[in-house]
């Protein structure tokens, strides 16, 4: 079954890290293996602005130009009206319910991603998030660690 794999900040922010150590090689081979075997990876709207108003503040305009690379080689996930009406129920579902993501003055990124993600027209079983924070991800959508996410179609 095809995956829609979702990028979360931090295997997009080892994507679009300019440097060549050994994560930035590895993961990369692992989009590259995802997409041969003819899985979908997305860059949401909201993780890009994640990591870009980072990149922009610190002035790493190599890193802003591969984050922007990426783009022709991802598809790109635009925040939608849908989404951000899915993202404020996770929100109110989550602190009615004991679970919320982050602080409740903040704006809360991982709701909207998991939105952005819910609000894909694909079957929920094909979507997964590829995240170093499962906890609060797995919450609304699958997810779990890029490294445990097998680019083979046969697994």
């Amino acid at each position: 079954m095809t995956q829609h794999i979702i990028l979360d900040s931090s295997p997009l922010g080892i994507l679009s890290n300019p440097a060549a150590s050994a994560a930035v090689i590895a993961i990369s081979q692992w989009s590259r293996d995802c997409i041969a075997s003819g899985h979908q990876l997305y860059i949401p709207e909201v993780i890009d602005y994640e990591i870009r108003r980072e990149l922009v503040r610190a002035g790493k305009t190599t890193g802003i130009a591969k984050l922007d690379s990426l783009k022709s080689v991802f598809h790109y996930l635009p925040i939608t009206t849908a989404a951000m009406l899915c993202a404020a129920d996770l929100w109110a579902y989550a602190r009615q319910h004991g679970i919320a993501t982050g602080d409740p003055k903040k704006l809360d990124i991982d709701v909207i991603l998991c939105a952005q993600a819910l609000t894909l027209p694909v079957p929920p079983a094909a979507i997964i998030v590829a995240t170093s924070n499962v906890s609060h991800i797995a919450r609304f959508v699958s997810a779990d660690l890029w490294t445990n996410i097998v680019p083979s179609l046969d697994a």
